[in-house]
């Protein structure tokens, strides 16, 4: 009997916390255009340690300026309103959002000197951006 207790507890399905963060109400269009966003900001941070990590800090700091900073704010605005994410998320969020831009704008114009020490830096609060909207906000 004990062993068919163990045996139902390792085959049971593990138990899912609850998702506490907000619920941001995107339609589905901006849901995509989000989705798409965050993939290739994905890519362009790889991007950007890759060059890090090979000494080329200047080319991270325009790969940071032109695909997250400042640069890259507002090239949604060209989409109908319904796949653009930025107006519908909460206020909130799109403050991080654009925390997010300046902290990449921040980033670059320091790795724009060459400091390598000196952009690694500023690499937590670019990243501290992302966290913080990931880990406050969900759109599923």
């Amino acid at each position: 009997m004990a062993a068919s207790a163990a045996c139902a507890a390792l085959i049971a399905p593990p138990a899912v916390a609850e998702d506490t963060r907000l619920f941001a109400k995107l339609t589905p269009a901006a849901q995509e255009t989000l989705r798409q966003e965050m993939l290739d900001n994905l890519l362009a941070l790889n991007e950007i340690l890759s060059l890090l990590a090979d000494n080329k800090v200047k080319e991270a700091g325009e790969v940071a300026e032109e695909r997250l900073g400042r640069s890259a704010m507002g090239k949604n605005a060209r989409l109908p309103f319904e796949a653009r994410p930025g107006p519908q998320m909460p206020r909130e969020m799109h403050k991080l959002a654009i925390d997010g831009h300046f902290a990449a704008s921040e980033f670059a114009g320091t790795a724009a000197s060459g400091n390598r020490d000196a952009a690694l830096a500023k690499l937590p609060a670019l990243m501290g951006a992302c966290i913080a909207c990931h880990a406050s906000y969900r759109t599923r």
